[in-house]
C-alpha cells in the first residue's frame, strides 16, 4: 500500500520538526526556587502564627518543576517541609502553641507534599508525552523517506530521476514549483525537469532551462550545507552532488514546509542519485558493447561469405584436376590434391560456422517448419560415412520417426557437428551410436562413441565459443553452436559419461505437436 501524505501541509511539517523546549538548567532553578523558599520562610517568622505563609512554600517547589531532573523537585519538596517544621517551631515558641497552630501547619506541610507529589506525575506523564511525540516524528520521518524512495524506486537514469525528484518534492513540500536542473556555469542545463503546483497556470513559472540563474540563488550562507533559501524564506535552494559532473540544483517557490522539509529529502536524494550514476555508466558500457558486438559480427559476416567464394572455385578446379580434366597425374601429386581438397572443405566448413554464429549472434530469426529429424540423422550420417570409414569407425543408428518444428538447415548442422566429433575422438576399429527417440512430448538425440572422454575440468566450459576440448579439437565453435542451436528450438545439449566409459551427448529438443 502507498503512504499518502498529509492533508495539510503545514500539520506535516509541525510534526516532522516542532517547536523546541528548553527547560531551565538546575543550577537556576535552586537558585530560583531556594531564593523564594528563604523569603517565605523569613516573612513566617516574622509574622504570627495565625498568618500560616507556610502554605505559600509549596511555590518554590511548583517552580523546581521547570528544571531538569525530578531529584530537584523532591529536595526542595524536602526544603520546605522542614522550613515549615522550623517555622511552626519558632512562632510556637514565640506566640504560644495553640489548636488551630497544628492544623495550619499540617495543612502547609501536606500542601507542599502534594505539590511535589503532582509535579513529579505531571513530569513523568509530560516525559512520557515527549517520547511519544518523539517516537511520531522519527515516523512521519520514515514515512517520508520511504515514500520518496518509493517514488524514485526502479532502475532509474538521471534524466528520469530528475523528473520523479521534482514531482516527488512538490508533493511533499506543497511548493509552487519545482525545478531541478544541472549548473554549468551559472546556467540551468539539462538533466532538467519543472513541476507546478495543479492549480499554477504554466505562464506564472516560466522554465529556467538554459537561463542563468540569479547570483542569490548559487551564493548561499556560509554554513547553511547543501540547503539554504533566499528572497525572504520564499525560494528554498538545495543542492545534489554530482561527483564527474555539475552539482544539480533544486529550485523550491513558495514552499509551505520549513527548510527542514527539503533538507530531509536531499539527504534521502544523494544515495539515489549516486546510483543513477552508475545506472548511467552502465548503461553507456552496454550500449558501446552492443556496437563493438555488432560491428565484429558484420566484419565476421563479411568475412566468411567472401571467403566462400574463392574456396568454392578452388575446390572445383581441384575436383577437375582429380577427375583427369588436366590429363593423368602422378600419384603424389593427386595424394596433394587429395589433401588440398580436405583442407579446403576443413576451411568451407568453418566459413559455415562462422555465418551461423553471427546469425545467432545478431539475434536473427526465421520461419519454423516441421522437420523429420531421422531423415536428417540418415542424410549427415551417410555425407559422413566415408569419413568415418578412413578412420575404420563404425557408425550404426536406431531412430525413431520424429519430428520437430525448427530449421531444417540448423538442425542439420547441429547433428552434423556431433557426429563429426563422435568420429573423430574414436579409436581406430572404434563405433558410434546414433539414438533418436520421443515421448511424445520431448525428442532425444544420442551420438555415443567409445573414445576417450573429456577431463572433467574442461567438461564446464566443453560449449563455450572457443572452448574446444584441446588440441586438435576443431575451431571450437562446433560444439558452441551446437548449444545455440539448441536453445534456439527451445532446447538443450549436454556431455556426460556412461558406465561403461562410453562418451555421450544429448541433444533434447521439443517435438512437433501432431496435425
Amino acid at each position: 500500500m502507498r503512504t499518502r501524505w498529509p492533508e495539510s501541509t503545514g500539520a506535516f511539517v509541525r510534526e516532522l520538526f516542532p517547536p523546541p523546549q528548553f527547560p531551565l538548567s538546575d543550577g537556576v532553578v535552586w537558585g530560583v526556587s531556594l531564593s523564594l523558599l528563604v523569603v517565605v520562610v523569613l516573612l513566617d517568622l516574622l509574622t504570627p502564627a495565625s498568618f500560616a505563609l507556610g502554605t505559600v512554600l509549596s511555590a518554590s517547589v511548583a517552580f523546581a518543576a521547570l528544571g531538569t531532573s525530578k531529584k530537584t523537585v523532591w529536595q526542595l519538596t524536602a526544603l520546605a517541609v522542614l522550613a515549615n517544621v522550623v517555622a511552626g517551631f519558632w512562632n510556637g515558641s514565640r506566640d504560644g502553641v495553640g489548636g488551630y497552630h497544628f492544623a495550619n501547619r499540617a495543612v502547609s506541610i501536606l500542601a507542599v507534599v502534594l505539590v511535589g507529589y503532582l509535579s513529579t506525575r505531571a513530569r513523568e506523564a509530560s516525559e512520557q508525552a515527549a517520547a511519544l511525540k518523539e517516537e511520531e516524528h522519527q515516523l512521519a520521518r520514515e514515512k517520508a523517506r520511504r515514500q520518496l524512495a518509493e517514488d524514485l524506486g526502479g532502475p532509474l537514469g538521471q534524466a528520469e530521476f530528475v523528473e520523479r525528484a521534482a514531482a516527488a518534492l512538490q508533493r511533499l513540500t506543497g511548493a509552487s514549483s519545482v525545478e531541478i536542473g544541472a549548473v554549468d556555469k551559472a546556467v540551468l542545463t539539462q538533466p532538467y525537469a519543472l513541476v507546478l503546483a495543479p492549480d499554477l497556470p504554466a505562464a506564472e513559472r516560466p522554465s529556467r532551462l538554459n537561463t542563468r540563474i540569479p547570483l542569490e540563488f548559487l551564493a548561499h550562507p556560509v554554513g547553511a550545507g547543501d540547503v539554504w533559501a533566499t528572497e525572504g524564506g520564499n525560494v528554498h535552494l538545495a543542492r545534489l552532488r554530482r561527483p564527474t559532473e555539475g552539482d544539480l540544483l533544486l529550485i523550491l517557490n513558495s514552499p509551505h514546509s520549513a527548510p527542514g522539509v527539503t533538507s530531509l529529502a536531499v539527504r534521502t536524494l544523494q544515495p539515489l542519485l549516486e546510483r543513477t550514476a552508475l545506472l548511467d555508466d552502465l548503461r553507456q558500457n552496454r550500449q558501446q558493447l552492443a556496437e563493438r558486438g555488432e560491428l565484429l559480427r558484420d566484419l565476421v559476416y563479411a568475412f566468411s561469405h567472401d571467403l566462400r567464394t574463392p574456396l568454392l572455385a578452388n575446390a572445383m578446379n581441384m575436383k577437375a584436376a582429380l577427375r583427369g580434366a588436366y590429363g593423368e597425374l602422378p600419384p603424389a601429386y593427386r595424394a596433394t590434391l587429395e589433401n588440398g581438397l580436405q583442407a579446403n572443405e576443413t576451411l568451407l566448413d568453418l566459413a559455415d560456422q562462422l555465418l551461423s554464429v553471427a546469425k545467432f549472434e545478431s539475434g536473427e530469426d526465421e520461419e519454423r517448419e516441421p522437420v523429420p529429424l531421422r531423415a536428417v540423422v540418415l542424410s549427415v550420417a551417410g555425407d559422413l560415412r566415408p569419413r568415418a570409414e578412413a578412420r575404420n569407425v563404425t557408425v550404426e543408428t536406431n531412430l525413431s520417426g520424429v519430428t520437430v518444428l525448427g530449421r531444417k538447415h540448423d538442425l542439420r548442422r547441429a547433428v552434423q557437428n556431433l557426429l563429426d566429433n563422435a568420429i573423430k575422438f574414436s579409436p581406430p576399429g572404434g563405433e558410434v551410436t546414433l539414438f533418436l527417440t520421443g515421448d511424445g512430448d520431448e525428442v532425444t538425440f544420442i551420438v555415443q562413441d567409445s573414445g576417450p572422454g573429456i577431463p572433467a575440468e574442461q567438461q564446464a566450459r566443453l560449449f563455450q565459443r572457443f572452448r574446444g576440448a584441446g588440441a586438435g579439437s576443431g575451431s571450437g565453435l562446433g560444439l558452441y553452436l551446437t548449444r545455440r542451436i539448441a536453445e534456439a528450438h527451445g532446447g538443450t545439449v549436454r556431455y556426460r559419461r556412461t558406465a561403461r566409459a562410453q562418451s555421450q551427448f544429448v541433444l533434447t529438443l521439443p517435438e512437433a505437436p501432431h496435425a
